[in-house]
């Protein structure tokens, strides 16, 4: 089974228009939560990649949205990996309302493990701990 990370944000004013529905792309911002707390979970942060020189720049994305969230909605972000294969990793992600488990939206973030000249990492001889960790949580 995949390690899932769950992260939860409610829905603030200034992510809404005058329907009070979500914009389209706070969506993105949700996924990057997500990540960030699925690096996390896995006992190192961003920052600390890039103190060590290691980036994470997104080369796709892409987001599927099927019911709108609104002002004031409980969301929870589940963030999974579904690849690493070479210097790329993509996480999957799932929003969904809490009070009602509806999906709202669903997609994927590919990115590739870079150095700060954003020349690509081979993270397996690079962070080889940390290369386990994330295969480990993939189906």
């Amino acid at each position: 089974m995949p390690r899932t990370v769950e992260s939860r944000v409610r829905v603030r004013y200034q992510e809404t228009d005058q329907m009070k529905v979500v914009y389209h792309a706070n969506y993105l911002v949700w996924f990057e939560i997500g990540r960030t707390d699925y690096i996390r979970e896995l006992g190192i942060s961003y920052s600390h990649l890039e103190q060590m020189g290691i980036l994470l720049p997104v080369l796709e994305v892409q987001c599927k949205y099927i019911q709108a969230a609104k002002y004031e909605d409980e969301l929870k972000v589940e963030t999974t990996v579904s690849e690493l294969k070479g210097v790329r990793l993509t996480f999957k992600y799932q929003v969904k309302r809490v009070k009602d488990d509806q999906l709202l939206a669903e997609g994927w973030t590919q990115h590739v493990f870079a150095t700060t000249d954003l020349k690509p990492v081979n993270l397996r001889s690079k962070m080889p701990e940390l290369y386990r960790m994330i295969i480990d949580g993939i189906e």
